[in-house]
């Protein structure tokens, strides 16, 4: 009998130790909760020199734009992106395995397309759309940086490897290629920037 008490109790801590508190982990720039399935800009958090949101482009050899990039202007909020779970709860937390796609997609790109960590020279892997044949399967994270910094780190945890830190690589083209690395210091610090309104709507303040 006390066993099984023991075991009870033990079964209601895991699993309310997954369920979204009223004070959620992750929160968008109004302050609410991040939504399971909800449409974001992801932007920077400190704007001044650090570029701005985030898009698709055609970078090197492509002849579609599979490349995700940021925007080099500080005040473009790049386009809106979906990010949702497999864990079924309405907003997301930490750690969560998340799954992130633009709510456009490239007529030439495969449908439905999300992001993917394609293998890279190096330490470092590209972020693209669905496209490529030697991708990486793993998931995305978020993770929460000090308050003092504030904000979020981007996160791809490989299947089997260790997580490493979304960040920028500036190519030869000059372009801002978002890439996957284990340098802490070069991970992006962002904030998401709930999208109101149809994503047509978005898209055109987007690009205005």
């Amino acid at each position: 009998m006390k066993f099984s008490t023991l075991f009870s109790l033990f079964l209601l801590c895991v699993f309310t130790s997954y369920l979204p508190s009223a004070n959620a982990d992750l929160v968008d720039t109004d302050g609410n909760p991040l939504r399971n399935g909800g449409k974001y800009f992801i932007r920077p958090v400190i704007i001044t020199g650090n570029g701005g949101g985030v898009q698709f482009a055609a970078t090197g050899n492509e002849t579609c734009p599979l490349s995700v990039i940021q925007l080099p202007s500080p005040f473009s909020n790049g386009l809106p992106v979906q990010i949702s779970s497999p864990i079924k709860f309405l907003f997301i937390k930490e750690n969560f395995n998340l799954d992130i796609g633009f709510t456009f997609v490239p007529p030439c790109a495969p449908t439905p397309s999300k992001w993917t960590v394609v293998r890279g020279e190096g330490d470092r892997h590209p972020v693209k759309l669905n496209g490529y044949d030697n991708t990486v399967a793993g998931w995305f994270k978020i993770k929460s940086v000090p308050v003092e910094i504030g904000g979020y780190n981007l996160l791809f945890c490989p299947e089997n490897g260790y997580c490493g830190y979304v960040g920028v690589d500036i190519d030869s083209s000059r372009n801002r290629v978002l890439v996957v690395a284990q340098d802490e210091n070069a991970a992006m610090w962002i904030q998401f920037q709930r999208v109101y309104g149809s994503s047509e709507t978005a898209i055109t303040q987007a690009t205005a």
